[in-house]
């Protein structure tokens, strides 16, 4: 309960920023509607909590038409996305929508990023199911790890072949370390990094450390090779 009226708590606070930024919204729309061809909204089917799927909303940042490539991951350079989206993309703003999300209860502020259906169905261990236990959320160490080091991570032919052996391991990794410690104080203490990143993109940073909860992440890692 204490979580659920913080996650309301925080999108109606965010709501209430996000009409007072109503003009940079509306030019967020243009730049979309005059950048490329399609719906300004991108509406992405997701696994949520005890495997069930929602429609995730985001804005869009790729083109609809046009392109062969039918990859659920973005690679480096990845042509399927207009230079307005990858603005978007940087800093985060083609997020925004999923506050909806969170005002239907799909969402949490923090929690494992909700992962794509296939991906799932392919990919996911016994193991990994733990992250399905909770709301996944805007914000965790995974998706912040998948976020300062995933674009380095992906750079190669075979986007979803990377995605899956050097990056999603890891991801499942750092989020199940946060499961099992979250707390209020954890998931403010995520929202101030999360917004750190964000200003230290805005001012050029291009390089950051791992994360704290790397090392209890290696270990689980580690034990699930051996295993």
């Amino acid at each position: 309960m204490a979580r659920r009226l913080f996650d309301i708590t925080v999108s109606c606070i965010a709501l209430i920023a996000l009409l007072l930024l109503a003009p940079l919204l509306a030019v967020v729309a243009m730049g979309i509607r005059l950048s490329s061809k399609g719906p300004i909204f991108y509406r992405a089917r997701r696994v949520g909590r005890d495997g069930k799927p929602f429609t995730m909303y985001k804005f869009r940042t790729m083109d609809t038409a046009g392109t062969t490539c039918t990859s659920a991951i973005t690679a480096t350079q990845d042509p399927r996305v207009f230079p307005f989206g990858a603005l978007l993309r940087r800093y985060k703003i083609d997020e925004l929508p999923q506050l909806i999300n969170i005002f239907k209860g799909e969402m949490s502020v923090v929690g494992p990023r909700p992962e794509d259906p296939g991906i799932v169905q392919k990919y996911y261990t016994a193991a990994d199911l733990e992250t399905l236990r909770v709301l996944p959320g805007l914000t965790s160490p995974g998706s912040l790890y998948d976020y300062t080091h995933g674009e380095q991570l992906l750079d190669g032919d075979d986007p979803e072949k990377l995605y899956v052996k050097r990056l999603l391991p890891v991801r499942l990794a750092l989020d199940t370390v946060y499961i099992r410690a979250a707390s209020l104080t954890y998931d403010l203490r995520l929202i101030l990094r999360t917004l750190w990143i964000i200003t230290a993109l805005v001012f050029g940073k291009r390089h950051f450390p791992e994360p704290p909860e790397m090392a209890k992440a290696s270990q689980l890692m580690h034990g699930a090779q051996s295993a």
